[in-house]
């Protein structure tokens, strides 16, 4: 592909991502025990929801944190995918990222 003439400068925005665990494994031996996204410190803390496979509320976290222990009033869930929605702000406009990740015991 050719353009000719094209003299214009091309802005590419600054690109936020939000890093997660794919999975965690809550088994007590100290490895990917609890389940939470990365954040940066700059950036004020998002609120984080998580659902089972129904849409029911299981926990609503923050990041940083301590995050989720896989546990829903005190009794282990089972090994399966889970949901969440992120809230967050960027430049001043509020945003929602949805995904999942897996529980393995």
């Amino acid at each position: 592909v050719r353009v000719v003439g094209y003299c214009d400068e091309i802005v590419i925005p600054d690109v936020f991502i939000i890093d997660y665990p794919h999975y965690f494994t809550p088994n007590g031996d100290g490895i990917h025990d609890t389940w939470n996204i990365s954040w940066p410190t700059a950036q004020a803390s998002p609120k984080i929801y998580i659902f089972d496979r129904y849409g029911k509320l299981l926990k609503q976290i923050h990041a940083p944190g301590d995050g989720w222990d896989g546990t829903y009033n005190g009794h282990q869930v089972p090994s399966t995918d889970y949901w969440f929605n992120v809230i967050y702000t960027e430049n001043g406009v509020e945003k929602e990222f949805k995904a999942h990740f897996a529980l393995k015991r």
